[in-house]
């Protein structure tokens, strides 16, 4: 209830009675009191009014279930959230409840990671309180060889969120990163389980630098965040529900290509539609290789061989796992 009364706030530019939310939500005066005053230690300053009732005068970058729960609007992605405060690995909990029969579109959130990973085991830094750390679980309907494109989907879905957030356009390297003046601001790590002609789960791992002011001398070369390249904070539960909003378009788009047309005709879609026009700084070998078969220099196979292997979802058999 409480992440109801909150996306009733704010949607409202007016004072909502107590009695109002009573009402809607079929609950005692007592129950929406203590609701209210959960959030406002939660950080949310609410101003209550006797014989008017309640007002959201601010919402602050505030992570929690409730809060994204408020702001999400999608038919199935992200419609059930874990949240931990801190965990070791969004993807290694997704990958728990995959093998659990979890729904498809389960969204797991975590304010903190403690052992958070990237492609090729690398470790992903992940600070408390400035990025953004969640991994979604699907259940497509595909053949092994496809599930590659999901990636794509997801960056695109990423891409999209921050222009809608930010107002900022981003780059895709392909396919699983997303860059901001050629330094990366996000990265996503999928892996799957599968048999050999179907897939039993797919987890897609997002982590987004958001309002992160500095890096280390590590880091600060090749890293960047969203704080960094905007000059202004970005609040993280606004951009999930937005990635998630994409999400749930684009992966319901993308199910239906991927299952109707050949994957030549698939890439054109992706990258000339979707890639090229609407995000156009790919990576110069990504773009070589596309034009090269494009204009007939190169054969799927071969295209195929460069390009998944350079930044694809690689499977290894390992009884019976493939991630």
């Amino acid at each position: 209830m409480k992440s109801e009364i909150l996306r009733l706030l704010k949607e409202s530019d007016d004072y909502i009675s107590g009695q109002q939310m009573c009402d809607r939500f079929h609950v005692s005066r007592t129950a929406v009191w203590k609701a209210i005053e959960q959030l406002k230690k939660e950080g949310y300053e609410i101003e209550a009014v006797r014989n008017r009732g309640y007002r959201l005068l601010e919402s602050p970058d505030i992570m929690s279930e409730a809060e994204i729960r408020s702001l999400m609007d999608t038919e199935w992605a992200g419609k059930n959230i874990v949240y931990f405060d801190e965990i070791d690995s969004t993807n290694n909990r997704a990958k728990e409840l995959g093998e659990k029969d979890g729904a498809h579109g389960t969204l797991f959130v975590a304010d903190r990671q403690v052992a958070g990973k990237g492609r090729r085991g690398r470790v992903w830094e992940s600070p408390k309180g400035v990025s953004i750390y969640m991994t979604i679980l699907l259940r497509p309907d595909l053949i092994p060889t496809k599930a590659p494109m999901l990636t794509l989907v997801m960056a695109q879905s990423v891409a999209e969120g921050i222009r809608e957030v930010t107002g900022m356009e981003t780059g895709i390297k392909w396919p699983n990163d997303i860059v901001m003046n050629k330094k990366k601001v996000c990265g996503i790590l999928t892996e799957m389980s599968t048999e050999i002609d179907y897939i039993n789960y797919v987890v897609i791992g997002v982590g987004i630098n958001v309002n992160q002011k500095v890096f280390d001398e590590e880091l600060k070369e090749k890293a960047t965040s969203l704080m960094i390249e905007t000059g202004a904070p970005v609040k993280r539960s606004a951009l999930i529900a937005a990635v998630m909003k994409h999400t749930d378009d684009a992966v319901n788009t993308a199910m239906v290509l991927l299952l109707t047309l050949p994957l030549e005709v698939l890439m054109d879609h992706y990258w000339t539609k979707s890639y090229a026009k609407r995000i156009p700084k790919f990576t110069e070998r990504v773009l070589e290789y596309y034009e090269r078969w494009q204009n007939g220099e190169l054969d799927m196979e071969k295209l195929k061989e460069d390009l998944w292997e350079y930044g694809g979802v690689k499977l290894v058999e390992s009884e019976g796992e493939a991630t």
